[in-house]
């Protein structure tokens, strides 16, 4: 009778410790290819190089939660790049992303290295997905917008009639310029296949001024049609220094595969300016891995140096060789688990 009733109490507790286990994920993505680069500048060639993370970023990634109840969940993850070219990992192990925090019916609310709220309206209004050659991230290179906060607060709303908030403070924990700290907001609306976002981030110096980012963007799905735009700018301190960026992108999906094109325009109030477009086809051989391609040119006017950046490679000008107008042609595999 003490074996059945210890077996009945063991039986009843189960569902208990389920409860409080932490579910744990190992995900990643490994992507590579052999690619075409030419920045058009004085004395450099083309070259042929085989690149990690042409379309995604190559990353391995571990996510979890743990049920608290009542409807709460502690969460946390951590995100390293991965270069597949070389086998080396970024500067910073969990640069792409580190957090931990809770989640529940509020939303989410994280601590640590997260994404900006104009990157979240960035991303989901780039029509590549921000990768291949001629993706929104050239908006993000040369410290021009911010796509990742280091030593943030970060906050994300349930969505309520289709609207999501995203709220974010980062600490510049510095004495000297650039001091960093960065207060965003973010405003997300989904119905079905229509998207549309907008954000702001000010970020704060030391000699009493601030810079300022913004973007716009929007996107609606017709049929096996995706249309994607957006309006990003960075105001800095100084004269003639803001940057605006404006992508245009539309994709077309049949079977198992998918085509891509993007136009898009770069200029800095001083008069530089540049025009690129981008095209890039995609075949899925599974749900995990598929084939891509892509090429993608900038047309700079004579002051201009603008270049054109995938997911985690870039060709751009040095800053001597104005009017360059970079190239990039690429073909690569990737894997997603």
């Amino acid at each position: 009778m003490h074996y059945k009733a210890l077996a009945a109490a063991l039986i009843t507790t189960l569902p208990l410790l389920a409860h409080a286990q932490s579910n744990v994920t190992i995900y990643g993505t490994m992507d590579a290819a052999v690619a075409i680069e030419d920045t058009d500048a004085p004395g450099e060639k083309r070259r042929t190089v085989v690149n990690s993370g042409n379309q995604s970023s190559s990353r391995l990634g571990f996510r979890g939660t743990e049920d608290l109840g009542n409807g709460l969940k502690a969460m946390f993850n951590i995100e390293a790049g991965v270069a597949l070219d070389t086998g080396a990992a970024d500067s910073a192990l969990f640069g792409r992303r580190a957090v931990v925090g809770l989640q529940g019916g509020f939303g989410q609310l994280t601590v640590g290295r997260e994404y900006s709220p104009i990157a979240s309206v960035a991303a989901a209004t780039d029509v590549f997905g921000q990768g291949f050659y001629g993706s929104n991230l050239s908006a993000f290179t040369t410290n021009r917008l911010t796509r990742r906060l280091a030593n943030s607060v970060n906050f994300k709303s349930a969505p309520v009639a289709g609207f999501s908030l995203l709220a974010a403070w980062s600490a510049g924990e510095r004495t000297v310029e650039p001091s960093g700290d960065l207060t965003g907001v973010a405003l997300e609306y989904v119905n079905g296949p229509f998207y549309v976002g907008a954000g702001y981030h000010r970020l704060e110096r030391i000699v009493f001024h601030h810079d300022s980012e913004r973007v716009l963007g929007a996107g609606y799905k017709l049929g096996n049609f995706d249309f994607k735009a957006n309006y990003l700018s960075a105001d800095q301190a100084g004269s003639n220094n803001k940057f605006e960026q404006t992508n245009v992108g539309a994709a077309y999906g049949i079977g198992a595969n998918k085509f891509f094109v993007n136009l898009q325009r770069n200029e800095i109030e001083s008069g530089a300016r540049g025009n690129a477009w981008a095209i890039a086809a995609s075949h899925s051989l599974s749900k995990r891995t598929n084939l891509y391609t892509s090429y993608g040119t900038v047309r700079n006017n004579a002051r201009a140096v603008f270049g054109l950046n995938s997911s985690s490679t870039n060709v751009t000008p040095p800053a001597t060789a104005l009017g360059a107008d970079p190239s990039a042609f690429t073909v690569g595999v990737r894997h997603m688990f």
